[in-house]
């Protein structure tokens, strides 16, 4: 009886290999397309936006994704095989988008081999080698996309740290490579703007210059509007801009209490015209509260200014924001290190509005309002810090106002109106107009007799973002920052944490006994140069020997301190690591066995 026991138990298990076996065989060809997303933010499914853009592939596109393979497989350098790991990540993203586009889209992968023709190709299709290693040899990771009719966009390098953008870069090469005719933009601008802002929009898109005395309508192939310093804008320019905002197109306005580059205006007069702007038709029907007789103060952020006395001073109008102040989750901000504006207003959201304000930038909470007509041309910014009065509010400088937007101009006769938009849409919003001078853009080192321009901050190439972002497709700008692939352990982060204060303080206090043991030992030594021929006495031969005995044990006793800091890190890597590993096949085993040892019992009985 026991001996058919355990043939029917070793044969029940040899049935059980064999089926698992197959079932593996069977599910790695019938389950191929089958894909199921268990990540916490879905990393590894596309957004509807992609997917829209990807439907809307009406031919072939060709995408090359340049990878230094072999360069790259045997490093054991920590960010090169992070690298690697990112490729993967990346070429899962482009095969995920292949399967479909039903073959539209075509996938080459190549490694560019230094001195080879493919390195050629690469560097000529602007792909991007970066030093990495202690070689320093180049590697090259960037993604070459092309149409049926030559047209080219590309990605130079994929950086790990922009991960959360993968999808959002990749949608946008797509997009590039399906449109044939650059976007175009309109501006209308009660501001004389440097030539530089107007060069760079002409290089990238169709711009076109309105001028707001006469506007009426808006064309309709101009898909974004900039209005900047808007000052008594006409009842025809305002419903214009209103109905372009209901038909979906993407606004951007700039208002400023006090704009320097304003040389016709002299502050704020009776009649609040002065260097002021406004858009107060569209802002009160939206439910946006914006003042343009305050400005916004923040100590937190002020820019160190040199003063006529070549003193320098930090200026509480003049605002500067570094990289931990930017939306690190925002495309337009995410790669930018510092933003700089200048007696900026700020925004509020009305309680009953039906839209939302979502804030882009805002100050610290060291911030206060002052009168904008305090603020006239050579204010004195040490009497602004003497009269600073914090008033623990954190204001609102750029942000997107988001909704369904309905007309601010319910009695206009025209014909073929609009009432409302047919979808969501958003406004830009920027309370300050001086974010767009070269002021601000770039200051100047040097001699007096050559001057040398340096960047001072990133305002340009926030704004030629922030065109190039809404001058996407609708579907283009719903794509969010994603999360990243490579997530630590927060448990073993945490433990490493507490780890490293728990030894650390020991490891310190060893060091310095260390560092004091040797230096009394020098001292000794040195101390007896002198009387090197007689010799060191037996008192001084056994202080000398006790130094060099603890200077060992010190240094033992580090090794165990520096071998115990990661000790219960590893203790905590081999347990998780065997979890995954071995606990769960041990645990479907065992009870296998079981349920075989209990239905083998059911029968005998």
């Amino acid at each position: 009886m026991i001996a058919n026991r355990k043939i029917l138990t070793g044969s029940a298990l040899l049935l059980l290999g064999a089926l698992f076996v197959s079932l593996v065989l069977l599910s790695d060809n019938l389950l191929r397309g089958l894909r199921l997303d268990l990540t916490n933010q879905s990393l590894y499914t596309l957004s509807n936006g992609t997917q829209n853009i990807l439907k809307s592939l009406d031919e072939p596109v060709h995408l090359t994704l340049y990878f230094s393979d072999k360069v790259t497989a045997d490093s054991n350098n920590h960010e090169i095989r992070n690298l690697r790991l990112y490729y993967e990540r990346v070429r899962e993203l482009l095969e995920e988008m292949s399967s479909l586009t039903n073959g539209r889209i075509v996938l080459e992968f190549i490694d560019p081999i230094a001195y080879s023709d493919a390195e050629d190709q690469a560097l000529a299709s602007g792909v991007r080698g970066v030093a990495m290693g202690q070689t320093g040899e180049k590697i090259f990771f960037g993604l070459v996309g092309s149409n049926s009719t030559d047209g080219q966009a590309v990605i130079p390098f994929f950086d790990p740290g922009k991960e959360a953008f993968l999808e959002y870069e990749t949608a946008k090469l797509m997009q590039d490579l399906t449109i044939s005719r650059k976007s175009s933009v309109g501006l209308i601008t009660g501001l004389k703007l440097n030539a530089s802002i107007e060069q760079q929009l002409s290089q990238q898109f169709d711009l076109k210059t309105l001028d707001a005395s006469s506007l009426k309508t808006i064309a309709q192939n101009i898909n974004v509007l900039i209005v900047v310093h808007p000052k008594q804008l006409s009842e025809d320019a305002l419903f214009a801009i209103d109905q372009f905002v209901l038909r979906g197109g993407r606004l951007m306005v700039f208002v400023d209490p006090v704009a320097d580059a304003d040389i016709n205006g002299s502050g704020v007069n009776n009649s609040g015209i002065g260097k002021a702007s406004d858009l107060s038709a569209l802002f009160k029907a939206w439910g946006v509260e914006y003042y343009p007789e305050q400005v916004v103060l923040d100590l937190g952020h002020a820019m160190p200014i040199t003063g006529t006395d070549a003193q320098s001073f930090r200026d509480p109008a003049v605002l500067k924001f570094g990289k931990a102040d930017l939306a690190q989750d925002n495309i337009i901000t995410s790669s930018l290190d510092s933003l700089v504006l200048a007696t900026p207003g700020y925004f509020k959201i009305d309680a009953k509005s039906p839209y939302t304000l979502l804030p882009l930038l805002r100050t610290g909470n060291k911030a206060m309002l002052v009168s904008a007509q305090s603020l006239g041309s050579g204010y004195d910014a040490k009497q602004l810090w003497a009269n600073f009065k914090a008033s623990g509010e954190r204001y609102v400088l750029i942000a997107r106002l988001q909704g369904k937007f309905k007309t601010a101009f319910l009695q206009h006769k025209a014909p073929d109106r609009l009432y409302m938009a047919e979808a969501d849409n958003e406004v830009l919003l920027v309370a300050d107009t001086d974010i767009l001078t070269n002021r601000l853009w770039a200051g100047t080192n040097g001699s007096p007799s050559q001057k040398l321009l340096t960047s001072m901050s990133n305002n340009g190439d926030w704004f030629i973002n922030s065109v190039d972002n809404l001058s996407g497709s609708p579907d283009l700008i719903t794509i969010r920052g994603r999360g990243i692939s490579n997530r630590p352990f927060t448990l073993i982060e945490e433990l490493k944490k507490t780890a490293d204060e728990r030894y650390r303080s020991k490891e310190l206090e060893l060091q310095n006994e260390l560092n004091d043991t040797e230096r009394k030992r020098l001292a000794l030594q040195n101390a007896n140069v002198q009387d090197q021929k007689l010799g060191y006495s037996q008192a001084q031969q056994q202080e000398l020997d006790r130094f060099v005995t603890r200077k060992a044990q010190i240094r033992k006793e580090l090794r165990e301190v520096r071998r115990q800091l990661n000790a219960d890190i590893d203790a905590l890597e081999a347990w998780l690591k065997f979890i995954n590993i071995a606990l769960l096949p041990i645990l479907i085993s065992l009870g296998s066995l079981f349920y075989l040892f209990w239905q083998a019992k059911r029968k005998s009985v």
